[in-house]
Order: structure tokens, then C-alpha cells, then sequence
């Protein structure tokens, strides 16, 4: 009998520990932005789902060049002036086999929009957050880091 509890309780621990990990292997969730070029954190951006598409918006920044609250001074349309905190910078992507793509990504340093793809690494922890214009090849990519 004590074999049989013990067999149960692993199995519901294995159970659990392949849910967690698949719980990781998405984009959603909050992760911390890293500058690619200073590699020091920028801001903290959380990423949701709905109807299978996902979009990021920025909780906070915590590094800018424009002070503790910029601006997207730089932005076009409804976003021009508006609090870089609370917007939406990420939207339409969708899952494509191991990687999210078909989406715009703006960035609120320079006003501009780029297609973006996404890839998820190192067990769910980091995320590959690759714009581009044209083609996947050509652009540039930010390691961005999990948060609890």
C-alpha cells in the first residue's frame, strides 16, 4: 500500500513539474526588456493572450533617456505625446510552430513600427524579441527576462 501512495505522489509531482514547464514555453507573462546595446533593463512589459493573439503593453520604465515618465514624443497618430507607461507596443502575433510572428512591435524610442517574432529560450525564462523591416534577416534583437 505505502508503494502504491508513493508511485501516486510522484506521479502528481511529475504531473505538476510538466505543467509548470509548459506553462513557459509561451510568451505570456511579464518579462524585464534589456537595452541591446547597453544591456542594462529598460522597462517591464507584460505580455497577454486573447483569442490566440498576443499583445504587450509597458507597466513600468525603469530606464530613459526622457526621465522616470517619457513620453512617446516620437510616436505617429494616437499614440504622439501620450505616456509610454500603459501602451500597448506589441500586437497582433500569432503561434507558428515553435515561434509568434505576423505581428507589429513599435518602439517608443524613435516612433517606429517593425514586424516582430518572437522565440522563447532557456526553459521559458528568456524571450527573443527579434524586429525587423522586409525581411527576418535584416533588423535586430533584444533578449528580454522573465518575472514572477
Amino acid at each position: 500500500m505505502k508503494h502504491v501512495f508513493r508511485l501516486t505522489i510522484a506521479a502528481a509531482l511529475v504531473l505538476a513539474a510538466g505543467a509548470a514547464l509548459a506553462a513557459n514555453d509561451t510568451p505570456v507573462g511579464t518579462w524585464k526588456t534589456i537595452d541591446d546595446t547597453t544591456h542594462k533593463p529598460k522597462s517591464i512589459v507584460q505580455i497577454t493572450e486573447t483569442n490566440g493573439e498576443l499583445q504587450a503593453k509597458v507597466l513600468q520604465v525603469l530606464q530613459s533617456d526622457d526621465g522616470p515618465h517619457p513620453l512617446c514624443s516620437k510616436c505617429d497618430g494616437s499614440r504622439k505625446n501620450q505616456p509610454v507607461e500603459g501602451m500597448t507596443i506589441m500586437w497582433g502575433v500569432t503561434k507558428d510552430d515553435d515561434v509568434w510572428d505576423g505581428g507589429k512591435i513599435l518602439d517608443p524610442h524613435n516612433g517606429k513600427t517593425y514586424k516582430v517574432k518572437l522565440t522563447v529560450t532557456d526553459g521559458g525564462q528568456k524571450l527573443d524579441v527579434h524586429g525587423y523591416i522586409g525581411f527576418a534577416l535584416l533588423g535586430r534583437s533584444q533578449v528580454w527576462e522573465r518575472q514572477e
